[in-house]
């Protein structure tokens, strides 16, 4: 290992760990190296552990981060334990590459944020599809734009285990009982109740989507287009709530949005904003599938007035842009465009959102 490899120790070794994160981090061993593993199912930690062939393996978080052969946290275990793990990272002086949701509560980003500026770290979070070559040339082409009129985030993909059982071995937890999914459930289900307030099932089942799949859309909409002003609309349908849809007021324009996860294995993600003149499109693929490409599509017209289409494909990872980016802010001792600040800034969109959920219902 050279001296220029940060050293990095995972919690929560699941699919995302095993078929992205790991993966990658190879990729980039000139720059990290996993010297460590945590995860509470035994079967889980030991399999990654030989799989990779990573020595030190933990079954509590607060062994990992306190391991002097780590360097970095990256923390992927369940949603709920988001911060915990985190704020343990931190405390121990870590730099801390978060995956999404950072966190599920708005009393969880401030003790985030407050116990980062105290630290001196780096925390990142885990918005990968903004880190994609398409996505960062839209941005740069969109703040060029005159009169944009409309646009639109729509994700609508089929459940991840449709794509995943087909095409990846991951080691499960089938060593964790009913106990362990009871914990999980009770600590998901505080969380949503503080940040929410009581709500029926589907509307909190709405929230737990704002926070995983739509984080990723509304996230990327706002660097793209910039905090909109208010929420015009925001409904959640279907008997268990996880089909949404909403408005947002960008004053000369409104941005629509569209989500919900289905049963047909496929994934259908893009942003497109439109100008009298001109249609810009950024298309995602499947990042459970390493290195699919992502599109850049520009609609406009050429000198005879008709349409013409131009594509363009990035096939270089997201997330291991996301992990090059990370490396180069530590380095340089600057804030990543992702901030623990900027993610922040979703969870208040959420809240809003969820508000007229309730006012709609």
């Amino acid at each position: 290992m050279t001296t220029k490899q940060l050293r990095v120790g995972i919690v929560g070794c699941g699919e995302v760990a095993q078929i992205i994160h790991l993966p990658t981090l190879r990729n980039l061993a000139d720059r990290f190296a996993v010297t460590a593993v945590c995860d509470i199912s035994a079967r889980v930690r030991e399999g990654v552990g030989e799989r990779w062939g990573i020595a030190r393996r933990f079954a509590d978080h607060r062994d990992l981060v306190a391991c002097p052969d780590v360097d970095i946290v990256l923390v992927a275990n369940p949603n709920a334990f988001h911060a915990e793990a985190a704020l343990a990272a931190i405390a121990a002086g870590k730099h801390v590459l978060l995956e999404k949701p950072h966190c599920m509560t708005l009393a969880e980003a401030d003790a985030m944020i407050a116990a980062e500026a105290k630290a001196g770290v780096i925390v990142q979070v885990g918005y990968m599809r903004r880190y994609a070559a398409p996505f960062t040339e839209a941005v740069a082409r969109v703040r060029a734009m005159q009169d944009i009129r409309l646009a639109r985030v729509h994700d609508v993909l089929g459940r991840n285990a449709l794509i995943i059982g087909e095409t990846s071995d991951v080691i499960r937890p089938t060593d964790l009982g009913a106990a362990d999914a009871a914990a999980l459930a009770a600590a998901t289900s505080a969380r949503v109740a503080e940040a929410i307030g009581p709500a029926p099932q589907a509307l909190q089942n709405a929230y737990m989507l704002l926070l995983g799949l739509s984080s990723h859309d509304l996230s990327a909409m706002r660097e793209l287009l910039g905090v909109p002003k208010r929420v015009l609309y925001a409904a959640s349908r279907g008997a268990d709530g996880r089909a949404l849809s909403a408005a947002f007021d960008y004053g000369d324009f409104v941005c629509n949005f569209e989500s919900c996860v289905d049963q047909i294995a496929r994934f259908d993600a893009h942003i497109e904003v439109y100008t009298p003149t001109e249609v810009l499109r950024v298309q995602y693929d499947t990042p459970y599938i390493r290195n699919m490409p992502g599109h850049l599509a520009i609609t406009d017209v050429d000198a005879n007035g008709h349409a013409r289409t131009a594509t363009s494909l990035a096939w270089r990872d997201a997330f291991q842009i996301e992990w090059e980016a990370f490396a180069a802010s530590i380095a340089m001792g600057t804030r990543p465009k992702t901030s623990l600040d900027d993610a922040r800034q979703d969870l208040m969109l959420f809240r809003d959102m969820i508000a007229a959920m309730r006012a709609a219902a």
